[in-house]
């Protein structure tokens, strides 16, 4: 339960503020039906084998082991955006939400309708052929094979950002930019410690209001103005945010 205190002064913050960011993780579509990665129930608990099969040189190597994993956990049907993602758009209808720097790739802050959103891992909604180039979208994927084939032969991979590959520069620099320029920065859904995403916060002015919004404890909880703790949804409506 949050205080009426910090409620307060979390919603002086945000209307105060001429530039807010924000950074969120896994946690922001749980309630999507989308499972988060480092939980006792997310996709890394229980000896999970998830996080090696994320990795580019497995996918490049056994696409008949990648691929059937890659479909049934990241392909497969969520239940749409959830309060969040809706309530960070109708944020940015009112002037006070103005960039949402995302490590998710399911693409449901678009799809509430959040223009400006900066996706640190890529998207898994394209996806192209690693001979040609040639680019496929989701539900073309769906229909090819299990490993699917470009029309010029080459197999397909999603445009998202696997582990042994570097973030696409352009998009950390203006990550950076924002960070580096905001007023407030609020931080959700995330454990901070998928580097180099978790070192944008670096870029933050030392006068920038941190507020950190997580079920458990970060590494950045002692560097933040405010910790909410919680779930997600819940702590968004009980700070009048919900839509």
């Amino acid at each position: 339960m949050i205080s009426a205190q910090d409620k307060q002064t979390f919603l002086t913050w945000l209307h105060d503020s001429k530039k807010t960011v924000f950074f969120g993780g896994a946690g922001v579509s749980v309630a999507s039906g989308i499972p988060d990665f480092r939980s006792s129930v997310g996709l890394y608990a229980d000896g999970s084998r998830m996080e090696e099969m994320l990795h580019v040189n497995y996918m490049m190597r056994y696409p008949d082991q990648f691929w059937p994993g890659y479909r049934e956990v990241f392909m497969a049907k969520n239940d749409g955006p959830n309060p969040v993602h809706y309530a960070l758009s109708d944020m940015e209808a009112k002037g006070l939400m103005h960039c949402v720097i995302t490590q998710n790739i399911d693409g449901l802050h678009q799809a509430a309708g959040s223009s400006k959103v900066l996706e640190l891992h890529g998207t898994g909604q394209v996806f192209y052929c690693m001979t040609c180039g040639d680019t496929y979208t989701h539900l073309q994927v769906e229909s090819l094979d299990t490993v699917p084939h470009c029309t010029c032969g080459g197999i397909v991979r999603p445009d998202i950002v696997f582990y042994g590959e570097g973030l696409k520069t352009e998009v950390i620099e203006e990550a950076i930019e924002w960070i580096s320029t905001a007023d407030l920065i609020i931080v959700a859904g995330t454990s901070l410690v998928v580097y180099p995403a978790a070192g944008l916060l670096a870029a933050r002015r030392p006068d920038a209001r941190l507020v950190i919004m997580n079920k458990s404890v970060t590494d950045f909880d002692q560097a933040a103005d405010l910790c909410l703790s919680g779930d997600l949804v819940e702590t968004f409506c009980s700070l009048d945010l919900c839509v």
